[in-house]
């Protein structure tokens, strides 16, 4: 385990995890934001989990945690965490399984993240993007703290369409403040 909250264990990803995996980011609704495109085979999520595994969250480059529901002891999404290679500033994103959205998981497990980049490894500053039709992460992300930045028009090509991302950062004196 890495972190913890009240309800949740954001720890490294295990073997284990690759069925739950591939059934939430296989979710049509799931995936419709994001860089995937569903369904995600076991194989695949097999492959991708052993990859996670092997990450470490104080090197740069990506690491994903595992949201791991205590009360349940299942997964239930990930939050994924760039660390540049100044090891003072980080990209966050985060996915979790549609029957576990709006009981507060992301928010708790985003904060838990942010508590510890902030905290712990006293980053400057955490960015996040996200697709301007993702309403509810975009929500999420403001509800936290995260100040919108930009909005990049037809910025990506993603499942067919041109798409519209919103920026947003978070700097450690917002946190504090």
């Amino acid at each position: 385990m890495l972190l913890e909250t009240p309800r949740l264990l954001l720890r490294r990803f295990r073997p284990e995890d690759a069925a739950p995996l591939a059934k939430y980011r296989s979710d049509p609704a799931v995936a419709r934001y994001q860089g995937w495109t569903a369904p995600l085979s076991l194989d695949t999520a097999d492959q991708f989990v052993r990859t996670l595994a092997e990450g470490s969250p104080e090197r740069p480059g990506w690491f994903q945690y595992a949201i791991e529901l205590k009360a349940d002891r299942c997964l239930v999404g990930d939050v994924g965490v760039r660390l540049h290679e100044n090891l003072m500033q980080a990209e966050i994103g985060f996915t979790l399984a549609g029957d576990r959205q709006g009981h507060g998981y992301a928010a708790e497990a985003v904060t838990a993240v942010l508590d510890d980049l902030f905290g712990r490894r006293g980053l400057h500053r955490v960015s996040a993007e996200c697709d301007a039709r993702n309403t509810r992460s975009a929500r999420l992300l403001r509800r936290l703290g995260f100040v919108q930045e930009g909005l990049l028009r037809q910025a990506t090509w993603l499942k067919g369409e041109w798409t519209d991302d919103l920026q947003f950062g978070l700097l450690a004196s917002d946190r504090r403040a």
